[in-house]
């Protein structure tokens, strides 16, 4: 593992800082994930927090771009979400159909209520932001 450079712009920090008091902090704690997700791979030098369709996402050279949210119109959950003409979603449901609520293919719904499963959803950023690279293995080496 080497040295990891997080890039964060601006507006990523506003709209972390903007959510409704308590989403904040199930949105840092998600973005902290991310972060610790990120730090335990291999070959990710540079990651990157932006905001794509307006929610916080991160970027890496060789994977999907990873974004998540939280929306007053479902208040009671937040996201993450992940393109969806990959096969992430997919995959995520074939192999922890147990552990998460999915939305379609393109999101893992987690309730504002409960704790995260730690690290299925760190197995589930690593194959995201890591994508180009393991999307020929079976279950994307997960």
């Amino acid at each position: 593992m080497g040295k990891l450079k997080v890039i964060t712009h601006p507006d990523f920090e506003t709209r972390m800082q903007n959510y409704p008091l308590g989403i904040k902090e199930k949105m840092q704690g998600l973005r902290g994930l991310v972060l610790e997700a990120v730090r335990e791979m291999d070959g990710i030098t540079h990651l990157e927090e932006t905001l794509k369709w307006g929610e916080p996402s991160f970027v890496t050279k060789q994977g999907s771009t990873l974004r998540m949210d939280w929306k007053s119109r479902t208040p009671d959950q937040y996201a993450l979400y992940f393109q969806c003409t990959s096969k992430l979603v997919h995959t995520f449901r074939l192999v922890f159909a147990n552990d998460f609520a999915f939305e379609g293919n393109r999101a893992i719904l987690f309730p504002v209520n409960s704790e995260l499963p730690a690290e299925e959803l760190k197995a589930c950023i690593q194959a995201t932001l890591n994508y180009h690279k393991v999307k020929h293995l079976p279950t994307l080496g997960l």
